[in-house]
């Protein structure tokens, strides 16, 4: 049975703070565009308040969420418990990319980890927080992170990966400019 909270209780935090992946999804306004759902890892989600949250998003093979929220703001950040009692943790707010060149930059990055491969923060505003049983989630043991992303992004030097970024990350699948495009 799903249950709705005000905000991010200390018990959810604890629970966000416990999982070791996340998933984001985001979507454009076209009924033709693709949803996208990412898995997170790394440890970079965070806490900003009971209302807000971000994390450090790491250049990839794409760019969806930051398109779809320059867009339209939507997202939606889902939990699961693999590890312990069974939850399933919701958060949906309105979304906005910081890139290294926005005023909060400083600010605002100090609280994530330095990680090789930083190419924007995603924050949002959280306006409904939902829990739901998770009895059909699997139970899974927790081995580790994966480093590849990371050593990939520092084999490939500062400058490289810049260009890759603005290969690969300048726009959607379904052509939606993203805020790198722009920035640079």
């Amino acid at each position: 049975m799903a249950k709705l909270f005000p905000s991010i209780t200390p018990d959810l935090q604890q629970f966000i703070e416990s999982q070791h992946l996340f998933f984001v999804g985001t979507a454009p306004l076209s009924a033709e565009g693709h949803v996208n759902l990412s898995p997170k890892g790394l440890e970079t989600f965070r806490m900003l308040s009971p209302l807000r949250v971000g994390y450090l998003d790491l250049t990839g093979s794409g760019n969806e969420t930051s398109a779809h929220l320059q867009q339209n703001g939507r997202l939606t950040f889902l939990f699961c418990a693999f590890e312990g009692p069974p939850r399933i943790l919701r958060l949906y707010g309105k979304g906005q990319v910081i890139l290294p060149s926005h005023p909060d930059w400083e600010t605002l990055s100090a609280g994530f980890p330095e990680l090789p491969g930083c190419r924007q923060l995603i924050v949002a505003d959280i306006h409904r927080v939902q829990t739901s049983c998770g009895f059909g989630v699997p139970l899974y043991a927790y081995e580790g992170q994966r480093e590849t992303l990371l050593e990939w992004a520092d084999k490939k030097g500062e400058s490289a990966l810049h260009e890759y970024q603005l290969a690969k990350g300048s726009q959607s699948i379904d052509g939606l400019p993203t805020p790198l495009a722009q920035d640079r």
